[in-house]
């Protein structure tokens, strides 16, 4: 750092001051040297990087670290107040400007061949002045401007989380609202198709039905019963002991003695005579080789080989063979099988109703 011109020694004088007036530590030190004028130059108030030290000057019983001090005062009260002091903590250094000329603190006029006027230097030194400490060493505003900083952190966070929350338990009760829906629908549809599948069967039924009334229509043209003024007397399976196999085989129409008996369907007569307990006997064989079995006739209209068309008259109902009384035995042979089947269903399949 440079050191100021050395001025003129001035002849030494003790000051007539009182010990009390003088300013130090309480009394007036006789070992300083004379005094000395600080005649600053552009070379000494020229700006230094780093810490700024002073040399030791004393000037009207001032130590010019004393300026210095005012000139720190100075700076820490115009930039943001006067510190603080708490005995009860540690000290707090003051940060100052690298270089404060000293003539701020008791110089009336700026040195020769100075280009920044006194008070830019002192707006500088004010704006440069460290901030507003506490005792504890922190910053009032900047501790005050941290923890409003970390409250807006911690508020933000909290409300964060908490649209978090929210927008999971909206999602939850939205998805949840969804699958009610959905399963609703699935339901729903489900239920249509029920109904769907349910009317198409009813119409495909229907439908079979409608066929089937018609196809009978059209065979009971090409069919007829066998006898007419009768009463169904006895039906085929009934169990009895007036059957040799111990159950009816056919399907008996009682009516009078002499009543017509006629060809059911059109075929070739292949049997007419007497048959032991079936007295006498027409088997007319159909087209299909089905066997219609004419029993208990009191006469035959027809011979061996003849063919007969639909209601041709072949016989008249008797009481020959095992019988109480007149009636005609209807027996069904599909395919002149020796086991006949039931003649009531042969019949409503064709279309006839016994």
């Amino acid at each position: 750092m440079a050191s100021n011109r050395p001025a003129p020694e001035a002849p030494y004088m003790p000051s007539q001051r009182s010990e009390s007036d003088v300013f130090g530590y309480g009394s007036y030190h006789h070992d300083e040297g004379p005094q000395e004028v600080w005649n600053p130059t552009e070379e000494s108030v020229r700006p230094v990087r780093g810490k700024h030290r002073v040399a030791k000057q004393r000037s009207n019983g001032f130590a010019r670290s004393s300026t210095v001090l005012g000139v720190g005062v100075i700076a820490a009260v115009g930039g943001a107040g006067m510190a603080s002091a708490n005995t009860g903590k540690p000290p707090v250094s003051i940060s100052m400007p690298d270089v404060v000329p000293s003539f701020i603190s008791g110089g009336d006029e700026e040195p020769e061949g100075s280009t920044t006027p006194l008070s830019d230097l002192a707006k500088s030194a004010t704006a440069t002045a460290a901030p507003t400490v506490t005792a504890a060493g922190y910053d009032e505003d900047s501790t005050s401007g941290a923890g409003e900083s970390l409250r807006n952190r911690i508020m933000a966070q909290a409300e964060s989380q908490q649209n978090q929350v929210d927008n999971k338990e909206q999602l939850a009760v939205q998805t949840a609202a969804a699958d009610q829906v959905a399963k609703a629908e699935a339901a729903a549809a489900k239920e249509a198709a029920e109904e769907a599948a349910d009317a198409k069967k009813a119409a495909e039924k229907k439908a079979a039905e409608e066929a089937e009334a018609k196809r009978l229509a059209e065979l009971a043209k090409q069919y007829t019963l066998p006898t007419s003024s009768y009463t169904i007397t006895s039906t085929f399976g009934q169990a009895g002991s007036l059957w040799s196999s111990g159950y009816h085989t056919g399907l008996d129409f009682a009516a009078p003695t002499g009543t017509l008996i006629k060809a059911v369907h059109s075929g070739t007569i292949t049997e007419a005579g007497w048959a032991g307990s079936y007295g006498y006997r027409t088997i007319l064989t159909l087209d299909d080789g089905t066997e219609l079995w004419f029993c208990h006739q009191s006469s035959i209209s027809v011979s061996v080989g003849q063919k007969v068309a639909t209601g041709d008259v072949i016989g008249r109902v008797g009481a020959t063979g095992n019988v109480t009384g007149a009636h005609l035995h209807l027996e069904v042979h599909p395919g002149g099988a020796e086991t006949g089947i039931d003649p009531m269903a042969w019949l409503q399949s064709k279309g006839l109703t016994p």
